[in-house]
């Protein structure tokens, strides 16, 4: 069987391995398409290089329409070349959609997306018009099927798999620590984003905000785990940091390493900082306290200012149906406001506690793991 599958960044990758590793549990399968190192650790040779795609934000994106617009041709023209069984695209609405649509209009070929669009958050009408190009949505939060379904698509609750991601045990944390020389220091994470575009804008902002809290906590100790692609941004715009952080570069490291290394320093953590996105339920699986901060551009952040019709953005607090995680996005992404939210929460680090554990149960923690479940959901869809 030949699945041509796409992810556009670094979320995407770790969805697309797990599917990957659960498809070739299941059946022979061979993989063509566009993914980063985790999906080129289960086989995939990639296109293309992934970060190419990662891109966000409307005026983030105009300056690269027309070589995003190559790409997306590009990559339709390899999905009929192949002549793949099915086309599964992984989140990158913009880029995916686009891709299953040219590709729908020339071949009666099965198409699955593996994120289900946020429509209960903003532009309700996206779910219409994706359906027009796919046939099946695999879903990461329990309450998505049915505004899938209602919209004619086929869809199933599939779990996230962060919740079968291994965690570090005691003796791991204790050995990270003495490998970087950390002592007993208390470990804040830093975590502006894997795009280049959020590192250089958060970047700077979060710098500015820790000075206040490595006052009142002059031993906290800072660990940025990154990207290859954005390593160089945040080598820059954390120069100016109030203290120089420990940087954990991939490029420096063989894949299982580097992910060893992560999982160590998720569980060394007493608390992050960290930009919107998925990295909220990584931190809600190691139980490692956060405040999320994000920001987009002033013409971006107006526009969706208008559509939005949640008044959370973090998962965490959306899964749980609580506002335990706080955030400082948009006009409240500043310093001041950060700092003041940091404080709070490693003067209280519990207060985030049954939230998260909340989280991860509903979630699927304890049942089959995600990615073989969306595997299976995949291979029933075709048959």
């Amino acid at each position: 069987m030949k699945i041509f599958i796409l992810a556009g960044e670094a979320s995407g990758d770790r969805l697309g391995a797990a599917l990957m590793a659960g498809l070739k549990a299941l059946a022979d399968v061979k993989f063509i398409g566009i993914g980063g190192p985790l999906m080129q650790d289960e086989g995939l040779d990639s296109l293309f290089p992934m970060d190419e795609l990662s891109v966000m934000g409307i005026t983030e994106v105009l300056p690269k329409y027309r070589h995003l617009k190559r790409r997306i041709r590009q990559t339709s023209d390899a999905v009929l070349a192949c002549d793949a069984d099915v086309l599964i695209t992984i989140d990158s609405p913009d880029f995916s959609l686009r891709v299953a649509g040219l590709v729908k209009a020339r071949k009666d070929i099965r198409t699955v997306h593996y994120v289900a669009p946020s429509v209960w958050a903003w532009r309700a009408g996206r779910a219409a018009k994706m359906a027009k190009v796919i046939d099946h949505v695999l879903a990461l939060l329990p309450f998505e099927p049915p505004y899938m379904r209602a919209a004619g698509m086929d869809c199933d609750f599939v779990g996230h798999p962060v919740v079968a991601e291994p965690q570090a045990s005691g003796a791991e944390v204790v050995q990270f620590r003495a490998r970087h020389d950390l002592g007993d220091a208390h470990i804040l994470l830093v975590l502006p984003g894997s795009r280049m575009g959020e590192v250089a804008r958060l970047g700077p902002i979060f710098g500015r905000a820790l000075r206040p809290v490595l006052a009142q906590y002059p031993d906290l100790r800072l660990i940025v785990p990154t990207t290859g692609h954005v390593a160089p941004v945040l080598r820059e715009v954390s120069a100016d940091w109030p203290a120089a952080p420990l940087i954990l570069d991939p490029r420096h490291m063989k894949t299982g390493t580097y992910k060893f290394e992560k999982m160590a320093a998720f569980g060394a953590a007493s608390g992050a900082l960290a930009a919107s996105g998925t990295v909220s339920l990584e931190l809600a699986a190691s139980a490692t306290p956060m405040v999320i901060a994000y920001d987009v551009s002033w013409v971006s952040r107006q526009i969706i200012a208008m559509m939005l019709k949640i008044d959370t953005l973090t998962l965490v607090n959306l899964v749980s149906e609580t506002h335990a995680i706080p955030e400082c996005n948009g006009k409240h992404c500043n310093p001041p406001e950060i700092s003041a939210a940091l404080l709070r929460m490693l003067d209280t680090p519990g207060a985030q506690m049954a939230a998260m554990d909340d989280t991860m149960l509903r979630l699927g923690r304890g049942g089959e793991a995600p990615g073989l479940r969306a595997a299976r959901a995949v291979l029933a869809g075709l048959q």
